[in-house]
């Protein structure tokens, strides 16, 4: 599913982000959603989350 539209983010949601540092590799980080960031309804780079982790990035894939 696409990370771009807010609607298609739960929190507890299992997703892959790109973290700022990665953005250039495309390196992906599995998490849980713990908070969205993102207050529009939908983004061209990926709706920006908060993991369990603590790490924040943008979604790019939702499992």
């Amino acid at each position: 599913m696409n990370g771009q539209a807010r609607k298609n983010i739960k929190h507890g949601a299992s997703v892959a982000i790109v973290l700022k540092q990665d953005q250039s590799s495309g390196l992906l980080t599995d998490g849980i959603v713990r908070d969205i960031l993102t207050k529009s309804p939908s983004h061209p780079h990926g709706i920006k989350v908060r993991l369990m982790s603590g790490e924040v990035g943008r979604v790019k894939e939702i499992y």
